[in-house]
């Protein structure tokens, strides 16, 4: 069994090597960039985290308030 970190580089690498190459015109296109670069590896890590508590029984119900 491959460890998480080893999944995410196995995720990330084609998804980088398939993204075409940006070209930044000023400088608020690449912090633009750079937070959605941001977002979308936060948001593919809480999916492996919500799929790794899935397979193994660890997600808890949700909390009613």
């Amino acid at each position: 069994m491959t460890s998480v970190s080893t999944q995410l580089l196995i995720v990330l690498i084609p998804l980088l090597l398939v993204l075409p190459v940006v070209e930044a015109v000023e400088a608020r296109d690449e912090i633009a960039v750079f937070l959605c670069m941001g977002l979308s590896i936060t948001g593919i890590c809480a999916c492996l985290v919500i799929s790794a508590q899935k397979r193994f029984g660890q997600v808890s119900p949700p909390k009613t308030f």
